[in-house]
C-alpha cells in the first residue's frame, strides 16, 4: 500500500467537497469539518413578500399645531374688542382733552399818524373772556399787525403812557381804559380794555394788512392769541 493511499473504509468516513487542513493546523477531536457555503443561484428570483401591500394615506393623520387656524383666536371676537377698546380711549380722550380757559375778541382796530409824528400809532379795543375755574392774571400784552412784508409786532404801551399818547394822537381818544399788566381777571368774567402799539408801516400797509394780532400772556398758562375778526381800519 503507498505511503499516501487511503484505505477503502477511511475513504468513506471522509465528507465528500471538505476543506483540507491548513499545514500546521490540527483538527480537533470530534469537531465537524467546515463545508464551503454553496454559491447563490443567481437565476434565481428574490423571494416575495407575503405581506400585502397597503395603501398610502391620502393626507397626513394628524393637525398641524403651526397653522394659523390653530393659533388666531377667532375674528369676530377679536374684531369687537378691539372695537370696544377704541371706543374707551376715544370716551377718556374726549373727557379729559384741553379745556379752553380764556377766548377774546378784537372788537375794533384805529389807525393814526398826525402830520406832526414821524410814526404811526395802532388801538384795538380787545375783550378777554375767562371761561376758566381760576383767575386770570395778565403778565404781558403784545401785538402785531401781519402785511406782505412780513409781520412785525411792538409791545403793548404801559398804562403810564396812555395820557401822554392821547395827547399826541388826539384821534384815539374816547375808547375803553388800557389792559394793564398784572390785571385779574376773575373766572366766568369779561374784561374790556385798550391795546396801543407803534409800527414802522403806512397807512396803506396797514389797510391792506393780511391779519392782526393781539397775544395775553398768562401766568402758570399758554398765551392767548387772539386774530381780528373784521379787517377794516376805521
Amino acid at each position: 500500500m503507498a505511503e499516501n493511499e487511503i484505505p477503502p473504509k477511511a475513504a468513506d468516513n471522509i465528507p465528500p467537497q471538505t476543506t483540507p487542513p491548513k499545514p500546521g493546523e490540527q483538527i480537533q477531536a470530534g469537531a465537524a469539518p467546515e463545508t464551503p457555503p454553496k454559491p447563490a443561484d443567481a437565476a434565481s428570483p428574490p423571494a416575495a413578500s407575503t405581506s400585502p401591500a397597503k395603501a398610502a394615506p391620502a393626507g397626513p393623520a394628524y393637525e398641524e399645531f403651526g397653522t394659523a387656524k390653530r393659533n388666531l383666536p377667532p375674528m369676530i371676537p377679536v374684531a369687537l374688542a378691539i372695537l370696544l377698546v377704541a371706543v374707551v380711549i376715544g370716551i377718556l380722550a374726549y373727557t379729559n382733552r384741553a379745556k379752553p380757559t380764556a377766548q377774546g375778541s378784537i372788537d375794533g382796530v384805529w389807525f393814526s399818524q398826525p402830520a406832526n409824528m414821524t410814526s404811526p400809532m395802532i388801538l384795538m379795543e380787545v375783550t378777554l373772556h375767562n371761561v376758566g375755574e381760576k383767575s386770570l392774571y395778565i403778565r404781558d400784552i403784545k401785538a402785531g399787525v401781519k402785511t406782505d412784508e412780513g409781520e412785525q409786532t411792538d409791545d403793548a404801551a404801559a398804562a403810564t403812557d396812555y395820557d401822554r399818547y392821547l395827547s399826541a394822537y388826539p384821534a384815539l381818544s374816547g375808547h375803553p381804559k388800557p389792559l394793564q399788566v398784572e390785571m385779574k381777571v376773575p373766572p366766568g368774567a369779561d374784561q374790556k380794555g385798550s391795546v396801543m402799539i407803534s409800527l414802522p408801516i403806512t397807512q396803506q400797509q396797514f389797510d391792506a394788512r393780511k391779519d392782526l394780532t393781539v397775544t395775553i400772556e398768562r401766568y402758570d398758562q399758554a398765551p392767548l392769541v387772539i386774530h381780528e375778526k373784521a379787517a377794516p381800519a376805521k
